[in-house]
């Protein structure tokens, strides 16, 4: 049996051949993470207890970027948005009231539309405006509150350590990143986060 020996041009154009194909597989992966990671999903880190006992201090979850681009945030969302104070951060909360609704913080309780909220999910803290932190990026915020037109209201679920509308006002729609939609990490705290019904 005769063996056929690789002429030096072949095995140049193999390992050209090997090359092009490990680089185009890494541009395809790199850009369907890009897609994903704009348009479709983030993963999020949670650096702070104010969604506690919700979310928890070093929790991830995934916040799905497709809900908001056919439609509003609604009332028990929780979402991403940036930091209305303008510190480039990140903040996770629940939306309270949308547009054109009124809240007002009376006796510990939250009320929309003067209706009282049925809230599980703040562990009985008694819900109080923010008057230790000085004023706002949006000026002293008095209540009753009229949300604005493309705003919504949001607010922490561990209420006594979390620096929300109270504090900085209204959050424009635009603001908003994605909906909290699974714990993803630790295990023992994987959860879907859907609104309470």
């Amino acid at each position: 049996m005769r063996m056929r020996h690789m002429q030096p041009q072949q095995e140049r154009s193999s390992f050209l051949r090997t090359c092009f194909d490990w680089v185009m597989t890494l541009a395809i992966s790199a850009g369907i993470v890009f897609v994903v990671h704009a348009f479709v999903a983030e993963v999020y880190l949670v650096p702070t207890g104010s969604m506690l006992s919700t979310v928890q201090l070093q929790d991830r979850l995934i916040g799905e970027k497709i809900s908001y681009k056919f439609g509003k945030p609604q009332a028990g969302d929780i979402i991403t948005f940036n930091d209305p104070a303008g510190t480039g951060h990140t903040l996770l909360k629940r939306v309270i009231a949308t547009e054109g609704q009124t809240i007002d913080l009376r006796d510990g309780n939250v009320y929309v539309d003067n209706k009282k909220l049925n809230e599980p999910y703040v562990n009985h803290q008694p819900t109080e405006p923010i008057t230790n932190q000085g004023v706002g990026p949006q000026g002293a915020i008095t209540f009753p509150y009229t949300v604005p037109a493309h705003c919504i209201w949001v607010m922490g679920d561990n209420r006594g350590n979390s620096l929300d509308s109270r504090w900085f006002g209204a959050v424009d729609i635009s603001s908003v990143s994605s909906r909290g939609f699974w714990i993803i990490w630790p295990f023992d705290h994987a959860k879907s986060l859907e609104r309470p019904h």
